[in-house]
């Protein structure tokens, strides 16, 4: 896994990319520092969800767009597309 850290408030995740259309995302800071989190928790949003950020996605896909978080290349012989 990587570490990815928000470009709006800093928070930190760890990132692993299987392939393009799935992302392991592990946090490693509190969420509370995260702006969005607190704000969906204020209104009671959060309850019984998986903590989702939108700024963290857009890190996360900057990261993989720079090269900082790879994305493995299927295998063709082990039935890759």
């Amino acid at each position: 896994m990587q570490p990815v850290s928000c470009h709006l408030c800093g928070s930190c995740v760890l990132v692993k990319k299987n392939s393009l259309a799935h992302t392991e995302v592990q946090w490693t800071t509190d969420t509370n520092r995260c702006l969005e989190l607190n704000e969906r928790a204020e209104r009671g949003v959060l309850r019984g969800t998986v903590p989702t950020c939108l700024q963290m996605r857009d890190s996360i896909e900057a990261a993989v767009r720079s090269g900082a978080v790879r994305v493995p290349v299927p295998d063709l012989e082990d039935g890759g597309p």
